[in-house]
C-alpha cells in the first residue's frame, strides 16, 4: 500500500500568545481522532505554531481506509425461522437492511441461545477523497474566546486569511468563510513574502528561509541559547521565569534576542516593582550580577532579524525608562504618607457592598487575629505585634505603588512598613498575610503571618457565604475556593491545636457585633465548603471522599487532627488484618441505638459475655479519649480493634432484641457507650469497606 504525506495550514490574524500552547495540543488530538475515526494508517504526526498560524503534517499517510468487517448479529434463530424451517420477515428483513443475502446467514451461540449472524465488509475509501474532510477539524477547534469578522457567521479565535493543504504535490480542495484552500502559505509578516509549497516535506525548511521558525520547541530553544549566550558574554545570571519564556516563544515568528540598559537611578526603587515593569509590562528578563544583585539591564526578544537592531534597542529603553521613572515617582510620593494617613483612607473604600469597608474589615480581622493568638498561648509581644500587623495591613492599598502594580500588595506594605519604623515581625506579617496567594505558593513563614492570613481569609469566607456569596460553578469573584485552600494548607503545616469550628465561631463574633446581616445557617454552610476542599485536597493525599466523609461526620475539628485520621484509616481498609475489627465495630454501630438514653446496669447482665465486653469498655474509655485528645490515633484505633475479641463474644452469646425492654434497653446502653467511642474516631458507615477485600 502506498503512503502520501499531508499538510494543512490555517494562516490567521494574529492570535493572543497565551492560546497557543493549548491550541496545538488541541490540534495534534483532534488530528490523531479524526485520522482514527476515518481508520487511516499513518507513521507521525507534527505539529506547528506561531502567533499567525497553525498546522499540522501527516507523514506517511496510507492512500486508503483499512477495509472494514463487522460481525453483525440479528434476531434469535427461533425468530429467525418458522416452524417449517423457512426463513421469517424478520430474517430476510434484517438481510435486507444490512444489504446482504440470505445466503450469508450463519447462527452462533450466544449465552446458551442461538442467534442470526452475519459478516458485513465494507471496502476501505481513498484517502484523497476522505481528506477534504479534515476541514471540520479545523472548524471544530475551541478557544477560550472567539470572535466574528466582516458578514461572516464563523467564530473563530482570529480572522482566517489563508487555507494551505497538500496531499503530497496536490491540494485538497475546501472552503471556509470564503477563504479556498491552496499551495500558498506566508513567511513573516514583515520580512517574508507569499511561498508556493509544492511538498509538505519542505514546510518547516521554506518557512524559516522567510524568516518564520514554525515549530515552537524550537523557537522556545533558539531564545535559550541566544539568552545563554548573551550572559556568558557579560557574566550576567538571567532571570529564567518559565512562564515568561513560554509566552515571548508564542509572541514571535522569529526571535532574536537583545539587551538594553536603563538608568542606575531606578535601583532605589524596590527590585519587585523594577522586576514587574520589566516582566509584566514589556515582556523583559531581569539580569542580576553573580552575587545575585539586580542590575540596570534587560534581555528582550524581537521578533525579526538583527538588522537595525540598535532602533529596536533605543526604543525600549525608552519606553522602559518611562514607565521606571513613573515607579520611581510612585515611589517616592508613597513615603511622604503615613500608615495612619493611608489606614485613614480605608474608610472610603467598600470592601463588599453587603460587608462593609475595608477599614471594616481590618477592624474585624484585627480582632478576630487577637483572639487566635490568645486561644494559641501566644506571649503577650506575640499577641502585640499580631495586632498592630493586622491593624496596619491593608495600607498599602491605598499608595500608588500598589495602584499601579496591584501584584505587589502586602509586598510594598512590608516595605514601606520598615522604611516607617515598623518592628521587623510586623514588616514580614504584612506580607505573609497574603500567603499562599495562588496554588503551589509558600506559605506564611512566620507563626504572626500565618495568624493574620487564617483571619483575613476566614473573614472573608465567613462573610461572603453569610450574606448569600457561594460560589457556583466557575463562579468565584472574591477566590473563596483558593482562600479556603490556604487556610487548610497553612493549619495543616501549623498543626494547631485550634479547631475550624472554633476559628469560625471567633470570625461570626465580630460579624454579630457589627450592622451585617448574616445568614443564620452560615457555620453549616462554611463547614460544607471547606469540607469540599478537605476532599479536593485529600485526592492529593490519594485519601477518598468517603473517608473524608467518616472523620467529618460530627465535625471538621482540628485539620491537621483530621487528615491525620483518614490517612490511618485509607490505610487500614487496605489491610486485610483489620477487616474482623470493622466488622465488629460495625456491628456495634447498627444496633447501637442513641435514642435510647440510660446507663448501663451490670445487675442486669444475664451472661459471662455481657459483663466482659462491660468490663473490656471500661478499662479502655479513660485511655482512649486521652489518645484521642493528644492525636495519638493510631494508639486510639489499637484499643478500639482491642474489643474485637469480647464484641464477638458478646454477639455470639447474646441476643440484643429480647422481648424483656429493661434487658433489651440495657443491652443497647452498652452498645451505645461503645458506639460513642468508635464515633469520635469516624462513622465506619460512611466508609466502603468490602470493595477493598
Amino acid at each position: 500500500m502506498s503512503t502520501t504525506n499531508v499538510l494543512f495550514e490555517v494562516g490567521l490574524e494574529e492570535m493572543p500568545a497565551r492560546f497557543l500552547a493549548e491550541t496545538e495540543q488541541q490540534l495534534r488530538n483532534k488530528t490523531e481522532e479524526w485520522l482514527k475515526e476515518n481508520r487511516l494508517t499513518f507513521n507521525e504526526i507534527k505539529t506547528f505554531i506561531t502567533p499567525r498560524r497553525f498546522a499540522v503534517q501527516i507523514l506517511d499517510l496510507t492512500d486508503k481506509q483499512t477495509d472494514l468487517e463487522l460481525e453483525i448479529k440479528g434476531p434469535a434463530k427461533k425468530i429467525a425461522l418458522d416452524q417449517e424451517g423457512n426463513w421469517t420477515k424478520a430474517a430476510i428483513g434484517f438481510t435486507k437492511g444490512q444489504g446482504l443475502s440470505l445466503a450469508d446467514i450463519y447462527f452462533k451461540d450466544v449465552n446458551g441461545t442461538d442467534y442470526l449472524h452475519v459478516k458485513k465488509y465494507t471496502e476501505g475509501k481513498s484517502s484523497r477523497d476522505l481528506l477534504p474532510s479534515f476541514k471540520d477539524v479545523i472548524l471544530s477547534m475551541n478557544f477560550p474566546k472567539n470572535m466574528r469578522w466582516a458578514n461572516h457567521r464563523l467564530r473563530y479565535v482570529r480572522p482566517i486569511k489563508w487555507l494551505l493543504a497538500l496531499n503530497d504535490n496536490e491540494v485538497v480542495f475546501f472552503e471556509i468563510e470564503g477563504v479556498t484552500s491552496g499551495d500558498k502559505t506566508y513567511g513573516h509578516r514583515f520580512l517574508g513574502e507569499e511561498i508556493t509549497l509544492k511538498d509538505p516535506l519542505n514546510y518547516e525548511t521554506i518557512l524559516n528561509e522567510q524568516y518564520v521558525v514554525a515549530d515552537s520547541g524550537k523557537r522556545k530553544i533558539e531564545i535559550l541559547t541566544q539568552i545563554k549566550d548573551l550572559a556568558s558574554q557579560h557574566n550576567w545570571l538571567v532571570d529564567m521565569d518559565e512562564d515568561l519564556l513560554e509566552e515571548v516563544t508564542q509572541l514571535v515568528e522569529y526571535p532574536t534576542v537583545f539587551c538594553g540598559k536603563y538608568s542606575e537611578d531606578y535601583l532605589i526603587v524596590p527590585e519587585e516593582a523594577l522586576i514587574t515593569s520589566m516582566k509584566v509590562h514589556q515582556r523583559y528578563f531581569p539580569v542580576r550580577d553573580q552575587n545575585g544583585s539586580l542590575l540596570p539591564f534587560f534581555i528582550a526578544i524581537r521578533n525579526g532579524n538583527a538588522e537595525y537592531i540598535e532602533n529596536v534597542i533605543r526604543g525600549n529603553e525608552k519606553v522602559l525608562n518611562a514607565r521606571l521613572a513613573d515607579a520611581l515617582f510612585f515611589y517616592q510620593e508613597d513615603q511622604k504618607k503615613s500608615i495612619a494617613e493611608n489606614n485613614a483612607k480605608l474608610a472610603k473604600m467598600v470592601f463588599q457592598q453587603q460587608l462593609g469597608t475595608l477599614a471594616d474589615k481590618v477592624e474585624r480581622v484585627t480582632n478576630s487575629s487577637v483572639a487566635i493568638a490568645k486561644k494559641l498561648k501566644l506571649t503577650d509581644l506575640e499577641i502585640k505585634h499580631v495586632e498592630r500587623a493586622a491593624k496596619i495591613s491593608k495600607f498599602d492599598l491605598v499608595t500608588q505603588m500598589v495602584d499601579e502594580f496591584p501584584n505587589l500588595q502586602g509586598i510594598m506594605g512590608e516595605k514601606y512598613a520598615r522604611l516607617f519604623g515598623e518592628n521587623e515581625a510586623v514588616a514580614q506579617a504584612i506580607n505573609e498575610h497574603y500567603m499562599p496567594r495562588h496554588a503551589n505558593d509558600q506559605l506564611p513563614h512566620s507563626v504572626i503571618g500565618a495568624i493574620i492570613s487564617v483571619a483575613e481569609k476566614m473573614d472573608t469566607i465567613v462573610g461572603c457565604i453569610g450574606v448569600g456569596l457561594i460560589p457556583s460553578g466557575s463562579q468565584d469573584p472574591y477566590a473563596l475556593r483558593r482562600q479556603a485552600m490556604g487556610v487548610i494548607q497553612i493549619l495543616l503545616e501549623r498543626n494547631w491545636s485550634i479547631t475550624f469550628e472554633e476559628i469560625v465561631d471567633l470570625i461570626l463574633k465580630q460579624y454579630q457585633g457589627s450592622m451585617i446581616d448574616i445568614e443564620e445557617d452560615v457555620v453549616n454552610n462554611v463547614s460544607q465548603f471547606i469540607e469540599a476542599r478537605i476532599i479536593y485536597l485529600a485526592k492529593e493525599e490519594q485519601i477518598a471522599q468517603d473517608i473524608i466523609k467518616a472523620v467529618t461526620h460530627m465535625k471538621i475539628g482540628v485539620i491537621s487532627h483530621l487528615i491525620k485520621k483518614a490517612k490511618l484509616l485509607e490505610n487500614k481498609r487496605q489491610d486485610i488484618a483489620f477487616k474482623e475489627a470493622h466488622e465488629a465495630l460495625g456491628r456495634v454501630i447498627n444496633i447501637a441505638n442513641m435514642e435510647i438514653k440510660q446507663n448501663v446496669d451490670p445487675s442486669l447482665f444475664e451472661n459471662h459475655s455481657e459483663q466482659e465486653l462491660y468490663e473490656a469498655y471500661q478499662s479502655i474509655e479513660a485511655d482512649y479519649r486521652l489518645k484521642m485528645e493528644q492525636g495519638e490515633y493510631s494508639a486510639a484505633l489499637q484499643l478500639l480493634e482491642s474489643l474485637t475479641p469480647t464484641i464477638e463474644l458478646f454477639f455470639d452469646q447474646t441476643m440484643v432484641m429480647v422481648d424483656d425492654s429493661k434487658i433489651k434497653n440495657n443491652r443497647i446502653a452498652l452498645l451505645n457507650h461503645i458506639a460513642k467511642l468508635i464515633n469520635l474516631f469516624a462513622d465506619f458507615k460512611d466508609i466502603e469497606w468490602k470493595q477493598h477485600f
